[in-house]
């Protein structure tokens, strides 16, 4: 079971085989706090508010100077949010939580992205896209988004909304065996 809406967590577990539901899992998401512990809270929240034998909570966050981007609330913010990343190197925190049996695992992921330096008309463009809505930082780097990025450090996976690696070290039976609880 997969304790989230995003349709970018649901198309990469597709991409690797694994079998599973999705079902949003309707809590309130810390937004202030140390990145790390940030994810990982809200990450376990949603593993824990969802019912299945086993479910699988992530959350993901930008952080650039110590402050927390998530999902921009219209365009407006989208556009200061892209503003700030512009030039500047930023990280990509993910937090996944794995419930079964009455445990929870967790493993966190971070990585660093660096924006090119972008003109006005390009923050417009990409605004223009629509793309930035329901992204954390405002950005999809699968997408056109990727015009955005100068260089990346780390997996890929994370910034688009779930660390592979990480997925793949706290329960490597759900890719190699396509395992999961539909």
């Amino acid at each position: 079971m997969l304790a989230s809406r995003s349709p970018q967590r649901r198309a990469i577990l597709e991409q690797l085989g694994v079998a599973f539901r999705a079902v949003a899992p309707g809590v309130e998401e810390l937004s202030e706090g140390a990145p790390e512990r940030l994810v990982l809270e809200n990450a376990r929240r949603k593993a824990e508010a969802v019912e299945g034998t086993r479910v699988l909570g992530v959350d993901t966050t930008v952080v650039l100077d110590g402050r927390s981007y998530g999902k921009p609330l219209d365009g407006g913010a989208a556009a200061q949010t892209l503003g700030a990343l512009s030039g500047r190197e930023h990280e990509v925190w993910s937090g996944i939580a794995l419930r079964a049996g009455g445990e929870v695992a967790v493993r966190s992921a971070r990585t660093l992205v660096r924006f090119r330096t972008l003109s006005t008309v390009e923050i417009e463009w990409y605004l223009a896209t629509g793309e930035w809505r329901e992204r954390a930082g405002g950005y999809a780097i699968q997408g056109r988004g990727a015009a955005l990025v100068e260089a990346i450090e780390g997996d890929f996976w994370n910034v688009v909304g779930l660390p592979v690696a990480a997925l793949v070290g706290l329960a490597p039976e759900l890719v190699v065996a396509g395992g999961g609880s539909r």
